[in-house]
This record gives structure tokens, sequence and C-alpha cells, in this order.
């Protein structure tokens, strides 16, 4: 039996693809194995969000060819589709696909394997138009589900290369997210979580729908117990559509609002279609709406043309504003965008020491926010355990440990969270 191995880079709309390529090719007859092993097929589908993504994706590509100089090695997704080239050069690659027809892996191994040549498959992504549907009838993760509903981006912010990568919005149709979300309710999953490049466009592209009326209809699923959504533009969320997912009980009070930047001016050379003022009523709103909501978001340090007032500004708004989780990413100059070609760039130095000012307040405001949480009855969704000692989340997302051999993964406890322990608290389950 041919054997096959999978290395994912990114986002989670990469996770989902991933694991439906891997089902292609347990249909067609192969075992999948751990990437760190001996395989005849190794696919990485990398990410270009960052130097380090790019960096890592070589690494990957290189490793696969060590691991057996005879076998397939096959880079596909967002690096490959906008630095086609380049990733053609990498030593020990043998085919590249783009973001669009992941499906036709399969069909470019056995050309690879008949042609002995390099297959190269990269698709115009601004031309593409329709959703690529790549079917999961088998799920390895039993606990959450990532259901890709969208794909592609028309933000441009100035820093990202993402839209270049992913080409226009497209939406998945809904009959087919209904069939799956079905499968997924029958094969047990409590879970799911609404992924997609800007999952806040579902439905731009064909009219007459919108993020919430998937959520809405998931909500009417027997068996989905929970239902989350991804990184999402805090612009979405509109009075009507705050006012219409706080009537629907399984939807989680989490919300992953991308901000990048505390500072107006910054805001304006990112391209960013909102104010820091714009940002402030959104989240008063949510919290006025939803009972114990986490709200957290992702900041960039060190954009071009950040001044120490500028970062200054930053800091004191997250401090005043106190979210429950940020992560922090230094900027990363990308080929090709706008942000690149900008003037004053930051020093590495002050990359390094603005992003550990802000680690610094992140793993307070963090701490703060679970201890409002310490002594509550809450309910936790466990997705592992090892010796009897099991993680999982809560409905607002914090991570919570238990030491309990009673607990089973995929199920939804009642826990009492008893301790604070920084990045997560400890709880007892309650009988």
């Amino acid at each position: 039996m041919n054997k096959a191995a999978f290395y994912t880079l990114g986002c989670r709309v990469n996770t989902y693809e991933t694991e439906a390529i891997m089902e292609m090719f347990i249909k067609n007859g192969y075992e999948i194995v751990d990437f760190d092993q001996y395989a005849d097929v190794y696919i990485i589908n990398t990410c270009t969000v960052t130097k380090i993504s790019d960096k890592k994706s070589r690494q990957m590509i290189r490793k696969a060819k060590k691991l057996n100089p005879k076998s397939v090695v096959a880079a596909v997704g967002c690096y490959v589709q906008v630095a086609p080239d380049e990733v053609a050069s990498i030593d020990g690659v043998d085919i590249i696909v783009g973001t669009s027809d992941k499906g036709k892996i399969l069909k470019l191994i056995d050309e690879y394997k008949k042609n002995k040549k390099q297959v190269r498959h990269i698709q115009n992504i601004m031309n593409i138009r329709e959703f690529e549907e790549l079917e999961i009838d088998e799920y390895h993760d039993k606990t959450r589900a990532f259901l890709k509903i969208q794909d592609g981006c028309d933000r441009f912010c100035s820093y990202c290369l993402i839209p270049f990568a992913r080409g226009p919005v497209r939406s998945r149709g809904i009959e087919n997210i209904e069939k799956e979300v079905k499968k997924l309710s029958e094969r047990g999953f409590k879970e799911i979580i609404l992924s997609g490049i800007h999952v806040a466009s579902y439905g731009k592209d064909i009219g007459n729908i919108n993020l919430v009326d998937v959520i809405e209809l998931i909500n009417g699923f027997e068996g989905i117990e929970r239902i989350r959504i991804g990184s999402i533009d805090p612009t979405f969320f509109s009075d009507e559509v705050i006012e219409r997912l706080e009537k629907l009980h399984k939807f989680c009070p989490h919300f992953h609002l991308s901000l990048q930047s505390g500072c107006d001016e910054t805001l304006k050379r990112m391209n960013r279609h909102y104010t820091t003022d714009d940002y402030r009523r959104i989240v008063n709103k949510i919290r006025d709406t939803f009972e114990d909501v986490s709200i957290t978001t992702d900041i960039i340090v060190g954009f071009p043309g950040e001044t120490d007032e500028e970062f200054k500004k930053t800091y004191e708004f997250l401090k005043d504003i106190k979210l429950s989780k940020m992560h922090i990413f230094k900027y990363s100059p990308r080929k090709g965008t706008r942000a690149e070609k900008l003037e004053n760039q930051v020093s590495p130095e002050d990359k390094e020491r603005r992003s550990k000012i802000l680690i610094e307040l992140d793993n307070e405001l963090e701490r703060r926010f679970i201890e409002r949480f310490v002594g509550r009855n809450m309910k936790v969704l466990f997705e592992e355990g090892e010796n009897g000692l099991f993680k999982g989340y809560t409905t607002n997302y914090i991570k919570v440990e238990c030491l309990d051999e009673r607990i089973k993964t995929g199920e939804i406890y009642e826990v009492k969270l008893v301790e604070n322990k920084g990045d997560s608290a400890s709880g007892i389950l309650l009988s």
C-alpha cells in the first residue's frame, strides 16, 4: 500500500482543505502516515502570511525529500500561488499547485509519475468565480469541526498578500453547507467552527444571504451544540447582526475581532476599513448583549511609519478596552504589497521591543479575564486527554484542564473552575 504524509501551515481554511485532500488519498488506497515518517507522497499545504511562513514551507519541502529521495513531493496553496517560480526552484519539489484545483492533486501525481517532469498547475486566481467543493466524509478530529464556507478576499489591506493568493470572494452554496453539517451532526460532533478567508463576506457574491443566515441554519440542527466563527472583520457586526445572533442559543460568546492597530493613523495606512472609535462601539455593543463574552484580536507591531507615539496610542487603547486575548505579530514585509514600499520602515529592534510590551500586557489581561470565572461552573468541551488529564474549552474559549478519568473526549461536561493558571484554568468535574 502506498503511503502519503501531509503538513499544513497557516489558517483553519488550510486545515480544512488538507483534511479533504487527505480523504481523497484514503479513498484511492493510500495509508496516511505522520509527516516525519517514510512516505511515497508528501503534500505540503503552504502559507504566505509572513516571511516565516514561506521559510517554513521551504523547510518542509526539503525535509520530505530527505525522508525519501524517491518520493513525490507536492507543494500546494498560498505560497505557491503568489511565488510559483520561487517554489518551483526549490530542490526536491515535483508538483506545485496554487490555491485552486487542489482536488486534482491525484491526477497531477499520475501525470508526474508518467512523464517524470515537474508539474506546475497554477490558475489565474483573479479569474476564479466559483467556490471549489472539497468533500469530506470522514473526519479525523472527533471533537470540533472546521467548516469552510467561503474563500477569497477583496479588502486589500496594504500589508497583505492573501487577496492575491486567494482571489475574489466565493461563497459555498447553502445546500452543500447544510449537507455537510448534517454529516457532522450524524458523526457526533458537538461544535462547528465556520471558517473562510474573509468569512464576513459570505454571500456577497451570490446575494440574498449572509453569514448570520448560515449560523441560523446550523442552530436548528439536532446534535450540534456549539457554533463558532473564526477571525472576522469587526465591521460585520451591525446592530441588526448582533440582535439576530443574540437569539441563537448555540452561538458561542467568543468573537475574534481583528483589530491590527489601536492607532487611527496606522489603521489608515494599513487600509483597514474602520477607526478605533468604530471598534470600541462594536466591542461595547457586543459586551452589552452577550453574557460572559470573550473578545480576542490580532495586533501588528512595527508597521511602516509606526512612531513611538503611534505605538503608545495602540498600547493605551488596548489597555483601556481590555480584550481577553491578543495575538501579537511583528510586521513582516511582503513583496508586492503597498506596505512594502512605504517609507519609514521600523527597525527589528523596535519591533521586538514593542512586541514584548504588548505580550506583557496581553498576559495580564488574559489572567484578569480568566480570574473572573474562577469559582464558576462552566460547560467544557474536552478535546484531548492523556494519563487522566483532559483539556478543553468553555463556550467563551477559556482553556480548561481537568484531572478525571471519567472524562471522554468529544463530550461536554459541567466543570467548576478552581484555579487561574494565567493562560488557562484548572477545574473539577461536577457529577
